[in-house]
C-alpha cells in the first residue's frame, strides 16, 4: 500500500498538472510543457517507488515540513514519547533519527523514528496470559508518540504508522477487529500515564534528543532522572 506521503506527492502532481493545462492558455505556454512535466513527474514517480521504496517522496515531503519548527518540535516530541515508554518496559533501544534525512544519512528507509526491539515474542504455544502481556506492552509502545503529542499539543498530526501497527499486531494474533480502536485508545492511555509519572525524566529526553544525544547519553539521563526499566506486567 503506498505511504500517505506518497499520496500526497501524487496529489499536489496532479494538481500542478492540470493547473498547467488550464492556465496555459491565458499565458501562452506551449501545449508541449504540461505534456514534458507529467511524462517527467510519472518517470520519476516510477523510479522512486521501485528503486528507492519511495525514499525520495519522503525526503521532500519531509524537507517542506521541516520548515516549519512547531513541526520539528512535534516530531521530537512524539519521538521521545516512544523512547521513554520504550526504557520503561525494558526494550533495547538501538537508534533513533527526527527526520527523513537523518534516517536517509543513517542508510534507514522511511521517516526515521525511534529503533526498539520487541523482545520475548511469544510463540503460538506460549500462555495466553504471556501472549496477552507481550501484546500489551507492544501495543502501549506504538502508541506512546501519539500519547506524548496529545499531552504536549492537545492533539495528534502524526502516527499514523503507529495505529497500523496496533492494528497489525491484533489482527496477526487473532484479534477482531472491533476491538482495534478501543485497544488504541487502552494502549495510549497507559502510555500517557506513564509519561505523566515521569514528565521530568521525559523533558530530560527531549533536550537529550534535540541535541541529538547519542543513544547511550539519552538512556543515561533517563536514569539520572530516576527512571529505572521495570518491564510491568499489563492486565
Amino acid at each position: 500500500m503506498l505511504q500517505q506521503t506518497t499520496l500526497n506527492l501524487i496529489a499536489i502532481g496532479v494538481f500542478l498538472m492540470v493547473l498547467s493545462v488550464l492556465l496555459g492558455p491565458l499565458i501562452q505556454l506551449p501545449a508541449a510543457v504540461p505534456a514534458g512535466a507529467t511524462l517527467s513527474f510519472m518517470v520519476l514517480f516510477a523510479a522512486d517507488t521501485l528503486a528507492w521504496q519511495g525514499r525520495g517522496g519522503n525526503l521532500l515531503v519531509d524537507v517542506v515540513a521541516r520548515l516549519s519548527p512547531q513541526h520539528r518540535d512535534r516530531v521530537l516530541h512524539h519521538e521521545a514519547g516512544h523512547f521513554l515508554v520504550a526504557y520503561a518496559y525494558g526494550l533495547p533501544i538501538t537508534g533513533y533519527a527526527l527526520s527523513a534525512w537523518e534516517a536517509w544519512r543513517q542508510g534507514k528507509p522511511g521517516f526515521g523514528g525511534v529503533e526498539w526491539t520487541p523482545t520475548d515474542v511469544p510463540t503460538p504455544s506460549s500462555s495466553p496470559l504471556v501472549q496477552k502481556q507481550w501484546l500489551d506492552r507492544f501495543c502501549i509502545v506504538a502508541m506512546a508518540g501519539i500519547a506524548a503529542e496529545r499531552l504536549q499539543y492537545g492533539s495528534v498530526e502524526g502516527g499514523n504508522d503507529d495505529r497500523q501497527q496496533v492494528r497489525q499486531a491484533l489482527t496477526e494474533r487473532g484479534q477482531p477487529l472491533q476491538q482495534v480502536a478501543a485497544k488504541q485508545q487502552w494502549a495510549e492511555l497507559q502510555a500517557k500515564t506513564l509519561i505523566q509519572n515521569h514528565s521530568a525524566a521525559y523533558e530530560a529526553l527531549v533536550a537529550g534528543m534535540r541535541s541529538r544525544s547519542s543513544v547511550t547519553d539519552c538512556l543515561q539521563l533517563l536514569k539520572v532522572a530516576g527512571l529505572t526499566p521495570r518491564p510491568e506486567k499489563t492486565s
